[in-house]
């Protein structure tokens, strides 16, 4: 497996180019049925928001949706405040120590957390790039190596909940594999 904040780097690379290609209205539906680009917009940002704080070492356990009022924004601020965010989250992962992360009671060994991030970072690039224009695909490398963390992190608990029932992949392709085993497709 490839260096964690290396792996981290290289979502958030893809990512950034991704959200060049979204949609430009904020209910536009995405691959994920159940959200529009506007909510999965504010779920990345709020999952930047905690990957930032997790490289203090700990992260507080928030309130579920609605925390939080929600700004009215063009689809351009949301994808200019995502980038800043990306670009402090490197930034702090570069300069973070190496040792556990808290949350909620349990310590996280800091290196996965950094390819649950990676993982969160470029799949929801995927499904951002398929709101737009044909976005850029998910890079094969990258997806090559993202699909141990997947298959690692992604339970049976997890379909139906946070992603849907693995899909067949219509091509061997790293991307295919990996997008097919978190229910969606390319």
């Amino acid at each position: 497996m490839s260096d964690p904040v290396e792996l981290l780097e290289r979502a958030v690379s893809y990512t950034r180019g991704a959200l060049q290609s979204a949609g430009v209205c904020l209910s536009a539906p995405t691959p994920c049925s159940q959200w529009t680009l506007g909510r999965l917009l504010e779920h990345m940002s709020d999952a930047l928001d905690a990957f930032i704080e997790a490289s203090a070492g700990v992260v507080e356990v928030h309130p579920g949706p609605g925390r939080r009022d929600i700004p009215a924004r063009s689809v351009g601020a949301h994808v200019e405040a995502l980038q800043c965010k990306a670009c402090d989250l490197l930034s702090a992962w570069s300069a973070a120590g190496t040792g556990c992360v808290r949350l909620a009671g349990t310590r996280i060994d800091p290196r996965l957390l950094l390819q649950a991030a990676a993982l969160e970072i470029a799949v929801h690039g995927h499904d951002v790039a398929g709101t737009g224009p044909r976005g850029p695909a998910l890079p094969g490398p990258l997806a090559r190596d993202l699909l141990p963390v997947a298959r690692m992190l992604v339970t049976p608990g997890d379909r139906g909940v946070r992603f849907g029932p693995p899909v067949p992949p219509a091509t061997p392709a790293p991307s295919a594999v990996l997008l097919g085993f978190l229910g969606r497709t390319e």
